[in-house]
This record gives C-alpha cells, structure tokens and sequence, in this order.
C-alpha cells in the first residue's frame, strides 16, 4: 500500500469511518510483516508516552491524542487490549494498526490478554465485527495479527512494560525474549501470565481469582528489578478509579487509559509521560464529549458488558 494510499485511510479511521474488507486484509497483511521483525522485549527509548488498555473506545482514544500530542510528534507505547467491551474495536485497532505502519518507529504495541480468540468470541470483538463486514473474515485478519504482537517493552533498558505482570517461570529477560509468541495465548505458563497477572499486596506468589496468571507481592518485584537492574514495571490490565495507581515504593505502577469504562463505570483514565531523564508524570484524561461522538450501528445486547 503506498504511503498516499495509507494516509487517506488514516483520514478515513481518524473520523470513524469504515474502510473495506480489502483495505483491512492488506493492512493486517503489512502490520503482520511490521511485527513479526520485532523482539519480544522491545528496545524503546525516551522520550515517550505510555498508554494503557483502550477497549475500542475509539473517541476516548482520539482524546489521548488530543491530550498527549499526535503521532508521529508523539512517540507512544501502548500497553494491549485494544478490543473488546467498547463499541468502536474494529476502528480503533485498525487506527493504530494503520499508524504503527506509517510511523513505525513512534507507535509500539504489546499484547494484553484480550488479544485472543478465544476472549474476543466472549466479550465482543468477534461480534462487532462480524456485524460491521458481515462474515467473520476480519476477525480473523485480526485474530493472525494479535499472534505476531510483541510481549513486552524495555524503555532505556530502565522500565519495563507489559499488559499484565510477571511471571513464576520468569526471572530474567532474557527467558521473555525466546518465548515463542506466533500463538493463541495459552491457558497457563509465562507467555499467559506475562499477559493476565496483577500486583496485590501480598508476599510471594497467589493465585489469580481471574482464573489465569498470578497475584504477586512487592518482594517479587523488587526481587526481579535487581536481578534486570530496572527500576519500574508499568502495566497496565486492571481498572483504576483514578486513572493510575503506584504500588510497593513506586516500583511497580498500573496505566489505566480508557475513561468512563463500558461506559458507565465513572473513572478518569491516564497516559504517562517519561521526558529523556524518564522523569515521569500522569495526564488525566477525562471521557470525550458527548457531543464528539458518535452513535454506535446498533447497540449491543446488556450481556455484551458483563
């Protein structure tokens, strides 16, 4: 696709429209080739804003945009969880799909545990998309692309990034860096838990009450920055009222990125913004006027948000 044929569909994506099933295929195709070059644990370098979950909150996405500059003046990580639960995750994943192909080096994106699929048949990516296009082609144009997504980041080999948390089979890097990805994202063992895990207040290792991955205590993380020489793990994966939250000495924080959750939960979202000394503050972002956005195709069933 020529650079003059992307940009125009990145027009078309930054007003919400559709593009066709042709345009999605090739775009998938060219993202697919992006990623699959990249590590696992991606080198990133500062300055840079990192985002978390966005859950095809398309107009809460262009408010990140509006408030933490456009790329490519703007050098973002995202954090995963892209789909699911909002009404716009076809556009909003084409969107950042489409930019990380034209500014690859200012837009990186890492897998949460809603890139899967057998999470996206449950909570309504597969759904929406198969109402947008009308088979379900895309979803799996889609579905190819989420096995290809790197697993983490490393930000001035000094914070390290991640959708979920850690992992009891992982203690150094270098144990992330030869996971194989290109896969659906399995039931259990690191590549899972890098994807599903939280932090709790608690010592040692738990089990999750998500049913996938670990709770894990501040010794867990204090143990695994010594032993990477890192200072922070920022992730993302879990709601928080406030739009961020800061655990066990600031060495581990939570990025919360999508406002008013679902729609009806009332929180603020966050980006947080490293400058070149990884100095670091959080910019509150509240929802996207009402009057910005659109109106869904067709409003999907109550079950769609439980």
């Amino acid at each position: 696709m020529p650079l003059s044929s992307l940009d125009a569909v990145i027009e078309k994506l930054q007003k919400c429209e559709m593009v066709s099933e042709a345009v999605v295929k090739d775009i998938c195709h060219k993202a697919r080739e992006i990623l699959a070059d990249e590590s696992n644990v991606q080198t990133l370098y500062a300055p840079i804003t990192v985002c978390g979950d966005i859950h095809g909150q398309f107009y809460d996405l262009k408010e990140i945009f509006l408030r933490g500059g456009q790329p490519p003046e703007t050098n973002y990580l995202f954090l995963g969880d892209f789909v699911d639960r909002g009404f716009y995750s076809v556009e909003t994943f084409l969107l950042l799909l489409s930019l990380k192909i034209r500014y690859p080096d200012r837009v990186h994106l890492i897998r949460g545990n809603h890139e899967s699929r057998q999470i996206t048949q449950v909570y309504g990516f597969y759904e929406e998309c198969l109402r947008k296009y009308g088979s379900v082609n895309v979803w799996r144009y889609f579905t190819e692309v989420f096995d290809y997504i790197s697993l983490s980041a490393l930000i001035e080999n000094q914070v390290f990034c991640v959708h979920g948390g850690l992992s009891p089979s992982v203690s150094a890097l270098d144990q992330i860096r030869t996971i194989d990805r290109k896969q659906e994202v399995p039931h259990d063992g690191a590549m899972c838990d890098l994807l599903w895990s939280d932090p709790e207040e608690i010592e040692g290792w738990g089990l999750s009450p998500r049913g996938a991955g670990y709770i894990f205590g501040g010794d867990v993380v204090q143990k695994f920055n010594q032993e990477n020489n890192i200072s922070l793990i920022a992730r993302a994966h879990q709601l928080v009222m406030e739009g961020y939250k800061s655990m066990f000495d600031d060495t581990c924080i939570t990025v919360w990125s999508a406002p008013n959750y679902c729609y009806r939960c009332g929180n603020v979202a966050s980006i947080l913004k490293f400058d070149e000394k990884l100095n670091k503050t959080y910019q509150i972002v509240d929802a996207a006027p009402q009057e910005t956005r659109g109106i869904p195709a067709k409003k999907p069933a109550l079950e769609y948000f439980l």
